[in-house]
């Protein structure tokens, strides 16, 4: 089995057992969003500044690796053109779920994001794509395809984790035990501290890969900022985790 695969099936386990990012929003708060009144993350705990979107009204909108109901119904109550794509059926099952409730429409594709995405170039305005790239090896090629089916000053709004959590030494968050790059396709001790804590395969990215790839790919980084894990003990030292980006494609 792929490590595509092993995700795909462990976030449907978590989504069973819980997981906060795998539960849909509610309809009280898609009603707020049709007025105006909304807030999304990219990071667990800071809403994304509503200057990063602009007028969603008729704008194309994918949900990069976004599935779970949470962002797309409220850019779908805001007038949106959306598209979703995740790997997760359950992710996927909830986007289709959220729709059919509040009835609007979306346009839902089961994918993996590490393959070439299932779309024409300049397909959209505005890609939105949280914290989910710790689950691919290679993130040069996911921002490479978002800039090809950006449209010309389109907007991509991303969630990063900048790997700190990756040397830790689990819940506990006070003892450094691995080193960087984390990744378990290559290190079978890393991998077996995944299988113990079931969190599937992730991997660690160098911020020269994740901003770096961005503006190799033609992006211009417009403005980021950084965020915690909004529990832990790296959150109660305020020990940032995570950056969100806003980045333009110009040609």
């Amino acid at each position: 089995m792929e490590y595509q695969d092993i995700n795909a099936r462990t976030i449907d386990k978590w989504i069973k057992d819980g997981w906060v990012w795998g539960k849909p929003i509610d309809h009280e708060t898609y009603v707020k969003a049709t007025k105006g009144i909304w807030d999304v993350l990219l990071t667990p705990t800071k809403p994304v500044p509503h200057e990063w979107f602009g007028d969603l009204k008729d704008k194309k909108v994918l949900g990069l690796a976004s599935g779970g109901g949470q962002q797309m119904p409220i850019f779908a109550a805001l007038g949106a053109r959306c598209t979703v794509l995740d790997y997760s059926e359950l992710q996927i099952e909830s986007e289709r779920n959220m729709a059919r409730q509040e009835g609007y429409s979306i346009d839902i594709i089961r994918a993996d994001m590490s393959k070439p995405l299932p779309f024409e170039d300049e397909s959209f305005d505005l890609i939105f794509h949280p914290v989910s790239n710790v689950y691919v090896k290679d993130v040069k090629s996911i921002w490479k395809e978002c800039y090809r089916i950006l449209k010309n000053h389109g907007s991509l709004l991303s969630g990063l984790d900048n790997g700190i959590n990756f040397l830790f030494d689990g819940d506990n968050e006070r003892e450094v035990v691995n080193h960087l790059p984390f990744d378990p396709l290559v290190n079978e001790d890393q991998r077996k501290q995944l299988e113990k804590a079931d969190c599937g395969i992730q991997f660690s990215h160098t911020m020269e890969d994740q901003l770096g790839g961005q503006l190799e790919a033609g992006f211009i980084i417009k403005s980021l900022y950084e965020d915690t894990n909004g529990e832990g003990y790296l959150h109660e030292m305020n020990i940032p985790s995570f950056i969100a980006t806003w980045s333009i494609k110009c040609r």
